[in-house]
């Protein structure tokens, strides 16, 4: 038998976080899945309330043929609807996505997601993730649970 000790850092304290950073990016893909699910649920509440279909494609990430579309809906009741109150979810993605239908091109709700994937895997969206939820690092920047 041996024992093999291992030495962790937390992430403010790691002596190479772009090491750290590298093995999430690598390793964490839905790290803004969140994002995604809420867009999802904004498209379905909106057409709740202003009728019609839709369709959409979404991912976290940009160019894999994303698109949100909606055909046959209210306009009426779309022009009534007061973005800046979040009157679907709560969530900024409604106003959004309303803001985008108002003008023809419900697909550029989209950069909001990807904006906010961004902001999730920068440097600064890891830290403030390892540091909230006190992950630590092996001296490979690997996660060590």
């Amino acid at each position: 038998m041996r024992i093999i000790e291992t030495k962790v850092w937390e992430i403010g304290e790691h002596p190479n976080r772009d090491l750290c950073y590298q093995w999430l990016r690598n390793n964490w893909h839905d790290l803004n899945q969140d994002s995604v699910e809420d867009m999802v649920l904004s498209i379905k509440k909106l057409s709740d309330r202003i009728g019609g279909t839709y369709d959409y494609s979404i991912s976290q990430y940009p160019d894999r043929g994303e698109f949100i579309s909606f055909e046959g809906y209210d306009s009426v009741l779309l022009y009534d609807l007061v973005e800046d109150d979040f009157p679907l979810t709560g969530c900024y993605f409604d106003a959004e996505l309303i803001s985008s239908l108002k003008r023809g091109k419900p697909s550029s709700a989209l950069a909001s997601v990807h904006k906010e994937t961004e902001a999730v895997y920068s440097d600064d969206g890891l830290f403030a993730l390892c540091l909230i939820n006190d992950y630590e690092f092996n001296n490979k920047g690997e996660w060590e649970q």
